[in-house]
C-alpha cells in the first residue's frame, strides 16, 4: 500500500518545482509563457519568501504540488490565500493527492485566520471545475480576470497608454 504525505517545499526543492510549473504549462497548453528559472525561484520562493509550495508526496517521490500566496480582502477584513498552482501528474490523479493538498491548505487557512481560498480555473478544464465543486468550491462567474503585465506595466509606469491590449 503506497505511502501519501504533504510536506513544504526548501530551497534545495527548486529544480522539483520548476519541473511541476512545466508540467502544468504543458497539461494547460501555454509552455510558450514559461520564463521562469531556478534562480528566480530561488529568489522569490526562498529569499523573498513571496509565496509558498508543498508537495503531494507518494513513497517518497513528489507526484504534485501547489504553490501559494497571502492575499487581503477589504470586505472581509482578514487575510486570505490565493492558489496560484495545483497541479497532479497524470498518473497519480484520482488517488486523492490533489483533495490532501487541498485540505492543507485549507488547514493553513484556518490556522493564520484567513477568511477563504481563491484560485482561478481555465473554462475548458473540466475534470478541475468538477473536482473544484466536489470539493464545496463556489464559481465566481460574475467577475472578469484583468492582467497587465511586460510593455503594459512599463508603458502605465511612464504614463503612457499601452498600445497592446
Amino acid at each position: 500500500m503506497p505511502t501519501f504525505a504533504i510536506r513544504r517545499a526548501e530551497e534545495k526543492d527548486v529544480a522539483k518545482i520548476l519541473f511541476f510549473i512545466n508540467g502544468i504549462a504543458e497539461y494547460e497548453k501555454m509552455t510558450d509563457e514559461v520564463v521562469v528559472t531556478e534562480q528566480a525561484l530561488k529568489e522569490w520562493l526562498f529569499e523573498k519568501k513571496i509565496a509558498e509550495v508543498l508537495f503531494a508526496v507518494e513513497d517518497g517521490e513528489e507526484v504534485g504540488f501547489a504553490l501559494f500566496f497571502p492575499n487581503f480582502s477589504t470586505f472581509l477584513g482578514r487575510g486570505g490565500l490565493y492558489l496560484e498552482d495545483l497541479y497532479v501528474m497524470p498518473e497519480y490523479r484520482g488517488k486523492g493527492h490533489g483533495k490532501a493538498l487541498f485540505q492543507r491548505l485549507a488547514e493553513i487557512a484556518v490556522e493564520r485566520n484567513y477568511g477563504r481560498i481563491e484560485w482561478r480555473c481555465l473554462n475548458w478544464n473540466e475534470p478541475s471545475v468538477e473536482f473544484y465543486y466536489s470539493l464545496g468550491a463556489v464559481a465566481l462567474d460574475e467577475w472578469t480576470t484583468f492582467r497587465l503585465s511586460g510593455n503594459g506595466i512599463t508603458d502605465l509606469a511612464k504614463g503612457a497608454k499601452s498600445a497592446t491590449p
